[in-house]
């Protein structure tokens, strides 16, 4: 019976175990925490966004960092294929805004437990509490692993020891060194899905969220990306779900130039219409101090910085507004722009973009072009997607793959 070794029991690891038990090989994982799935727990805020039930040709819309090379495993595992193999497993799932997936307890320990108990069912076994040190390799073939004092043999190794992001779940990097040392290059990881920090102070709107925004990037006058939907602001600066997707798109121009953000507080409205609805709350409330006059146009909270930044005294009269300062009003509403200093650290980032180059792994089997024997799966890959459930269908798809080929 082959002997399948599989380093690191996250979603990657736990699917291409189960995937290579269900194929009858016998299965050992070996994980450095004392429990499995750890970063799986923290996902979806706790809810756990399984997949993304977009049709094919908009999943690997969502997939700027290296789509490609997915194809194949996809086409082997696709998001169908999962949710089609957790119901019958007994797991049920729910589609969500944006085509979410989510297990309908809304808990994201009923997925991890999931696994567990299937990887039981099908008698892998787990070895908590163990760091390897290496992958043993004699005349390009893998021979076994070092852990600790220890030698272990086996006939094929997964590696799925994830990025370098959330570090606190055993993320920490060791199978970027063991890949390296067994010949493969290393794409410089960098923060994927990351906040954003701002030179503007931001601190008096830490906390607030807003809804159905549309926040553009820019490079100097090029438009880098654009998106519509919700973020908020923190004491360092901005975050939430667009800004994290946006953020993706900033590694490659961040310490080059200039790199603004603007956001269109009123996206539904040309600035036209908006010109027309600020005079008319004008009008409304005319004998009031501008301050107490844009409560029925922006959160309480957002009202005052936004006077400051279109140069207005919040206790002027409406009435005395000059038409000037209304421009700029409509101008903030319409452009609220911040300047991007950088992205916060890689650890605090939900995926770590950059990784093993997929130039050295087989996308059909994803054994390395190098190392016999050798497999990879997961956020270790330097594959990368946005949010929405698309990393952690990455991990399943190239975990499935890995498993049946090992």
């Amino acid at each position: 019976m082959k002997k399948v070794f599989v380093v690191g029991g996250g979603p990657a690891g736990m699917m291409a175990a189960l995937a290579a038990a269900m194929m009858g090989k016998e299965v050992s994982i070996f994980e450095r925490n004392n429990i499995l799935g750890k970063k799986l727990l923290v996902t979806g805020n706790g809810r756990c966004n399984i997949t993304n039930f977009a049709d094919k040709e908009k999943f690997f819309e969502n997939i700027p960092g290296n789509s490609k090379f997915l194809y194949s495993a996809f086409s082997k595992f696709s998001n169908k294929d999962l949710i089609e193999f957790l119901n019958k497993n007994g797991l049920k799932t729910k589609i969500e805004r944006g085509l979410r997936v989510f297990p309908v307890s809304d808990k994201s320990i009923e997925v991890r437990d999931f696994f567990v108990n299937m990887l039981r069912k099908y008698g892998v076994k787990v070895n908590y509490n163990c760091r390897v040190n290496d992958i043993i390799v004699k005349n390009k073939q893998v021979k076994g692993i070092s852990v600790g004092e220890s030698v272990l043999n086996c006939d094929s190794v997964v590696l799925a020891t994830g990025g370098v992001s959330y570090p606190t779940t055993g993320s920490t990097g060791d199978g970027y060194k063991i890949a390296k040392k067994l010949g493969h290059t290393i794409v410089e990881p960098f923060p994927s899905l990351v906040p954003i920090v701002t030179y503007e102070n931001v601190r008096e709107l830490m906390g607030l969220t807003l809804k159905n925004v549309k926040v553009s990037v820019f490079f100097g006058k090029k438009l880098i990306r654009e998106e519509l939907g919700e973020m908020l602001f923190t004491h360092f600066g901005l975050s939430g779900p667009v800004i994290l997707t946006l953020s993706r798109f900033l590694h490659d121009y961040l310490g080059k130039g200039e790199v603004v953000i603007k956001i269109d507080l009123k996206p539904e409205l040309t600035i036209e219409k908006l010109e027309e609805r600020v005079l008319r709350d004008f009008n409304k409330y005319q004998n009031r101090n501008l301050k107490n006059a844009l409560e029925d146009l922006l959160p309480h909270s957002l009202i005052l910085y936004v006077i400051k930044r279109a140069n207005i005294h919040p206790d002027k009269k409406v009435r005395e507004i000059t038409r000037s300062e209304r421009k700029s009003l409509v101008t903030n509403l319409k452009n609220l722009t911040f300047k991007v200093k950088d992205l916060r650290p890689i650890r605090e980032a939900i995926v770590t973009g950059g990784g093993v180059s997929i130039k050295e792994i087989n996308p059909s089997t994803m054994e390395s072009k190098i190392i016999k024997g050798l497999f990879f799966a997961g956020e270790i890959i330097d594959v990368d997607g946005l949010t929405g459930g698309f990393n952690l269908q990455i991990a399943f798809s190239t975990g499935y793959v890995a498993g049946i080929n090992a």
